[in-house]
């Protein structure tokens, strides 16, 4: 499989009467872009707004963040199962717009969802700060439930991202790169001498919105499988999850896995990457083992020497992210595991909910506890209001006197994020 991701940089997104992409300007129609949304009858209004790093803007809350993606080449069509057909990603051409994202936002679907601050302290603690950002604010039908709500948010960021990305057809990418994966029964041949690593991506899928989707599909209840990290790049696992914003993986984490990549550009140097186990985090104990079980056979088979687990949200799928480590050991293949920590603002408490012996070799990525007094932004983009409500907020989030919010870095979308898109890292003392 060969995937080529043709790289526009965007400078600017600007409004205008018609949709188009020129010289690093997304030009974006509002009336165009609104029909296309509207097309959903589970949407009452729509409306969109911009933020460009370094103004003192606060988007809140937050539901996703997607990267703008078209496929131009080959099967399929990014976001499957959503806005292409169910037809299998991750090869041919994509157009991708880097430094640049959508946001969806408007009325809040569920109390876990977050900020981003595109200056001061908050943007700090996440890379979307510095991109240009174009906001979907979405208002629902009356009498949507919250599971119909979430869905209809979901839906109209993907659109929205492919809406953007397919203004460059027929355009010159400013620079592309090409990713090969070659079969996995011809890797033994190709790189005799390289350590095989395996790539354990485990995603939320518990229900009560916190879910992921593969192709469209919830998820939950499925059993640990192989997939393509082409597949990933190409948009074939989205975000439904509601998880705490400072730690969930939102869709563009998926399309820019950090892990995925860098195997991906070490592959065949100093490793040989084996391949994908997509494996989901359940409720259930039950669940929790037989997705351990599985996955660790799946890497087995695959004639692993090593492997990275990467562990989304946090407390119960703490379980998940040691049994999978502790059955990898057992099977001899040595596991590092990416998370994050809730320690306490003091950062003196367990920062994990589940440990095993096996787990020793553990990379974090801050502690999603840690508390900070974040500026008066001049504009807020949704409802400021909303921090009182969501993870890592409090009733008395906002200062009255001076407008500053106070929150744990967990309200902050992206902060912790435990496939390590971000700088944050925690040092021992």
């Amino acid at each position: 499989m060969q995937l080529t991701l043709g790289k526009f940089f965007v400078k600017d997104i600007q409004f205008a009467d018609q949709s188009s992409y020129k010289d690093g300007v997304v030009y974006v129609s509002k009336k165009e872009l609104a029909a296309y949304l509207m097309e959903d009858d589970t949407i009452k209004a729509v409306d969109f707004d911009i933020a460009r790093p370094g103004e003192s803007v606060r988007i809140v809350p937050v539901k996703d963040i997607i990267q703008p993606r078209y496929k131009v080449e080959g099967p399929g069509q990014v976001f499957p199962g959503f806005v292409g057909d169910v037809e299998t990603v991750g090869e041919g051409v994509t157009h991708v717009l880097e430094d640049c994202c959508v946001a969806t936002s408007g009325h809040i679907v569920a109390f876990q969802e977050g900020i981003i601050d595109m200056s001061g302290l908050g943007a700090q603690y996440n890379s979307f700060s510095k991109m240009c950002i174009l906001v979907p604010l979405i208002e629902p039908v009356e009498g949507l439930g919250k599971h119909n709500h979430e869905a209809t948010v979901r839906v109209a960021g993907l659109k929205t991202a492919a809406y953007l990305a397919s203004l460059t057809k027929g355009q010159t990418p400013d620079e592309s790169e090409t990713f090969t994966v070659e079969p996995t029964t011809e890797l033994g041949k190709f790189h005799p001498d390289l350590p095989k690593i395996v790539y354990v991506y485990m995603i939320q899928t518990q229900g009560l919105m916190h879910d992921s989707y593969v192709y469209g599909l919830n998820g939950k209840g499925m059993v640990s499988t192989i997939v393509s990290p082409l597949e990933i790049l190409d948009g074939a696992v989205v975000s439904g999850n509601c998880a705490a914003p400072g730690h969930k993986n939102a869709t563009i984490h998926h399309q820019c896995n950090p892990v995925i990549l860098d195997m991906l550009r070490r592959h065949g140097k100093d490793l040989c990457f084996a391949g994908v186990i997509l494996t989901n985090e359940s409720a259930m104990l039950t669940d929790k083992k037989r997705g351990a079980y599985y996955a660790s056979n799946l890497a087995k088979l695959l004639g692993a020497d090593g492997a990275v687990i990467t562990e989304e949200g946090g407390g119960n799928p703490e379980t998940d992210l040691m049994l999978n480590c502790k059955h990898l050991e057992n099977k001899g293949i040595k596991t590092v595991l990416i998370t994050d920590e809730y320690a306490g603002r003091d950062g003196a408490s367990q920062g994990l909910a589940d440990v095993t012996a096996e787990a020793d070799c553990v990379v974090t990525n801050g502690n999603g506890n840690q508390f900070v007094r974040l500026p008066k932004m001049d504009e807020v983009i949704g409802d400021l209001e909303t921090v009182k409500v969501i993870t890592g907020g409090s009733s008395t989030a906002i200062d009255e006197k001076d407008g500053s919010v106070s929150v744990e870095i967990a309200a902050i979308m992206g902060s912790c994020c435990e496939l390590g898109y971000e700088k944050m890292t925690t040092k021992l003392r």
